[in-house]
Formats: structure tokens, sequence, C-alpha cells
């Protein structure tokens, strides 16, 4: 993954988050307690929130650097982010959720999109209300819709937290599937160390504001 983190702080409530780190592992795993400041480091990111200082690179883009005042959009920085809530749309259903914020498809991204299909088995879920759809069906639908952009780099905040150990264990499946048949880099966060064992090829913590390395067994 060619993504850099330069120098980069954010005071929050009780800690100043610090962070320099290369991510250069296909799956990163972020394994840390409430409040230790993750999902502000994941919005970082995914350019929802802006840091105080530091210098943010995707595959040599400069997307961040406080200095030069340059931060850019979330929708210019090429991401897919699921958030824990997911974000779906409510008076939309499966396929326009899917399908929302994608321009219309040329022949190239009809291919992208068939493979999405296929691979989050989303086809017997498209025409139905988005409302309805259970737990783990809005997971794979979530996931579709963040694979649709083509995204440099995948953000997953604890997806898999709303769901029973059931739809844990088959939704886990989709997600070694995406690793293995998208080779989009994957930033993963969860409380469950027995999630990153399975899908993770590094794992990370926040300790006093500062990310540090951390064994996945």
């Amino acid at each position: 993954m060619s993504l850099r983190i330069e120098h980069l702080k954010l005071q929050l409530a009780g800690v100043s988050l610090q962070v320099t780190w290369s991510f250069d592992q296909p799956v990163t795993g972020l394994y840390a307690p409430s409040g230790s400041g993750k999902t502000t480091l994941l919005e970082i990111i995914a350019g929802l929130r802006k840091p105080d200082a530091g210098v943010i690179y995707l595959a040599g883009k400069k997307l961040d650097d406080v200095s030069q005042r340059i931060h850019l959009p979330p929708n210019k920085r090429h991401m897919g982010y699921v958030p824990q809530d997911l974000a779906l749309f409510p008076h939309l259903n499966a396929s326009q959720n899917l399908h929302y914020g994608v321009q219309p498809a040329d022949d190239f991204q009809s291919e992208w999109l068939e493979k999405i299909i296929h691979t989050l088995e989303l086809s017997p879920l498209l025409h139905r209300n988005s409302q309805k759809l259970s737990g783990g069906e809005k997971q794979r639908l979530a996931l579709g819709r963040a694979l649709l952009t083509r995204p440099k780099l995948l953000i997953l905040d604890e997806p898999l937290s709303s769901l029973d150990e059931r739809l844990k264990n088959r939704i886990i499946q989709y997600l070694i599937r995406i690793r293995n048949e998208f080779h989009i880099p994957m930033i993963y966060v969860s409380h469950h160390k027995d999630e990153h064992h399975l899908l993770c090829d590094e794992l990370l913590t926040i300790e006093d504001g500062l990310l540090k390395p951390h064994p996945i067994n």
C-alpha cells in the first residue's frame, strides 16, 4: 500500500494524535481501545477531517499538506470508505444505493460492476428495499458501493461490529475474497483479533496517540 503519513498531528479530547507511518502491506489492521483516535485517523485519511499539521500521500499524490494549505476533498481521494453505520440511504433501493455517486457505466466499468456483483453475491438483493435487508446483506451492499468507485484504498471501520458470530464468519469470507480478487489495499479496524488474524498482513495499535506495530496472534 502506497499510503504515507508524515508528522500528522491532531489534538483530541484527552489525547494528542501524532502519526508518522508508511502503510505498505496489502491489508493493515488497526486495533485500539475506544477513544484512542483510530476512527479519527481514518476520517483524516479519507478527507473527512483536517489534521492540525502533517502531510499525507497516496500513490505518490499529496492529499494533505497543512503547511501548504493543501486538502483534497473526499471525492478526489480515490478511496472507498465504509463507516460503522454503513451510510446507506433508506429511501433508495439496493441497486440505487450501489450506484450512488457513480457515473453511468461504460463497457470497462460494466465488467467491474459484474465482478463486484458476482464476488459479493449481490444479484438477488438489487431490487429490494434497502431497509428490509439483513445486517449481512447491508454490509455486502456497502462494500460493493465502496468498490464500485475503483478505489486505490479501501477503508473499513469496524465493518462487522453489528453482526452476530454466524454473520461475522460469513462476511469475513467476502472480505477475504475482496483481498484476493480485487487486490485493493485495505485498512481494517476491528476490536477482534481473530478477524485481523484471518484477513490482515500487519496489525497496528494506537498508544498515547502514537501508531505502533502490534502482534496479530
